[in-house]
């Protein structure tokens, strides 16, 4: 389900219009969750779960099919209409009851505070503070894992991200280590890594490598 956000990472390639049209032109995904995210969460426990830049959904109905209830979030209304489609047509009709579509831009608005068993971000680009600390966005995230939930952050391997980017930094951005480095004593680091894919790359890219980022509120 990958959408490859790291593409496109400048400021205003970040807006809902943008991605709606990302979106619009047809291209479709692979259906298939992210493989870290299965991964990482398969052993644990349903409960609500935060699927941040869901896309087309594949994160959110594979949560939904172990019966989580989840919260699917993204900036594209294009993305999320056709996610809520897939659902209603998917072989499980329960999922859709447990799936909530919603349009958001967390660089605007914060999701509810405390509430998530597990808040994950797969390949979400994350911009970096210009101040110490976390971004408001990222801020927003941490804020959201209740106590006892789990933060489940995925990036790509900075290596294989520099080598491909031309006209972006990825330094412009939090990636899951820098993420690890700002959690403070009421978080316990479970997975702070580079590992090999466990899927293969989007179409036109060539990673090999993750960075994966799993943490559990104290």
């Amino acid at each position: 389900m990958e959408t490859d956000r790291r593409n496109a990472q400048q400021p205003e390639n970040t807006t809902a219009a943008f991605w709606d049209e990302r979106y619009r032109d047809g291209r479709r995904f692979s259906g298939n969750p992210n493989g870290m995210l299965v991964a990482e969460a398969a052993d644990l426990p349903p409960g609500r779960a935060l699927d941040v830049g869901a896309g087309e959904g594949a994160d959110a109905r594979w949560l939904a099919r172990r019966g989580w209830k989840v919260t699917a979030l993204d900036v594209s209304g294009v993305a999320l209409e056709r996610a809520r489609r897939d659902a209603r047509d998917s072989e499980a009709p329960d999922v859709a009851g447990r799936v909530s579509w919603v349009r958001q831009d967390l660089t605007v608005s914060p999701p509810p505070a405390g509430v998530f068993d597990l808040v994950s971000a797969q390949y979400f680009p994350l911009h970096r503070s210009a101040g110490p600390g976390p971004s408001p966005a990222l801020r927003g995230l941490l804020d959201a894992v209740a106590p006892g939930g789990t933060l489940l952050v995925v990036g790509h391997e900075l290596t294989e991200l520099v080598s491909r980017l031309h006209d972006v930094d990825p330094e412009d951005y939090d990636q899951p280590a820098d993420v690890a480095r700002m959690l403070d004593d009421g978080w316990e680091v479970l997975v702070d890594e580079t590992r090999p894919r466990t899927a293969p790359a989007p179409p036109g890219s060539h990673h090999t490598h993750d960075t994966v980022l799993r943490a559990r509120r104290r």
